[in-house]
């Protein structure tokens, strides 16, 4: 892990001291999306030679993927800086096989350890790929809508006071032609009042079941004449539009569907993998420091803080 890190500290610093200018230089110089994504006529070209033997830009770019964010944002700017540090890492491990740390020890429990994650990912990138395509997406995504029926969203404003009789007082300027707007700004103690009392639009739900059921008694640009009391206050409250809450679209929900989709079929594999196989956790692996901890038997359970 010491030998790892410092390999990586390595590639870092091989963006890290790059002249600023380089880094700094206007983006302007950029070749544009387009050109960026165009095909080129050699779409892995050669990017340098070590005595003869090839260094291809598809090397290059899996060692950009060792590098934070930040520098892969960057890789148009660092690119020639990891050609030569991808020059630097080849003439490395052409000195350990010189030296003959192809049958060390070490070399071989790394990539004994690399060989396993490349073959678990391998395998759950394909069991998901297989399982969440396209089609299920789609019916997961009509299955969500069919659960999730449109809701009617209500757009409101409102003026909050402290008390009855300042309410009424709000409501008899309304009724003298005052602005409902203005009157928030001027009078309302609730942060809506710099924007005129806007609450936006909202669903009844997600507002306190005393202020959704004076909205729902509106019409589209009437006021309260009566105040409204909820545990805030007391309001007056304008239905300023009423409309159906527009569902996401499936392009809105594919990545999280995605994402949970994966994740459910992950689950259901390895349970499944689970129920084929003896798995024995020993007290070893109840804790990273079994000294710290009390033994306890697998069948008790928690007991909860008095």
């Amino acid at each position: 892990m010491k030998m790892q890190s410092l390999t990586a500290a390595a590639l870092a610093a091989a963006v890290t001291v790059a002249p600023l200018a380089a880094l700094a230089q206007d983006t302007t110089a950029e070749p544009s999306t387009a050109e960026q994504t165009a095909p080129a006529q050699d779409a892995n070209p050669v990017v340098a030679r070590i005595d003869g033997q090839p260094v291809y830009r598809s090397e290059v770019l899996e060692l950009a993927l060792s590098l934070p964010a930040q520098y892969q944002a960057q890789i148009q700017q660092i690119f020639p800086l990891l050609v030569q540090r991808l020059i630097d890492f080849k003439l490395a491990t052409r000195a350990g096989q010189a030296a003959g740390l192809a049958d060390d020890s070490e070399v071989k429990a790394r990539v004994a350890a690399a060989e396993e994650r490349a073959i678990r990912d391998v395998y759950l990138e394909r069991h998901i790929a297989k399982e969440v395509t396209e089609e299920a997406l789609r019916k997961h995504y009509e299955e969500y809508l069919k659960d999730n029926p449109p809701k009617e969203e209500q757009r409101a404003r409102h003026i909050l006071l402290k008390t009855e009789d300042e309410a009424k007082d709000v409501i008899a300027k309304l009724d003298g032609g005052a602005d409902f707007a203005d009157l928030a700004k001027e009078l309302s103690t609730g942060p809506s009042g710099a924007q005129g009392g806007d609450l936006g639009y909202f669903t009844a739900d997600q507002m306190v079941p005393e202020f959704s059921a004076a909205v729902s008694k509106l019409n589209v640009g009437e006021y309260t004449h009566t105040p409204t009391k909820t545990q805030f206050g007391w309001h007056v409250i304008k239905l300023e539009d009423r409309r159906q809450k527009p569902q996401p679209t499936f392009e809105e929900m594919a990545p999280q569907m995605r994402q949970d989709m994966a994740r459910e079929v992950a689950t259901k594999l390895f349970q499944e993998m689970r129920d084929k196989s003896e798995i024995e956790v020993t007290a070893a692996g109840g804790a990273l420091n079994p000294a710290a901890a009390p033994e306890t038997s697998p069948d008790q359970a928690p007991e909860q803080a008095n």
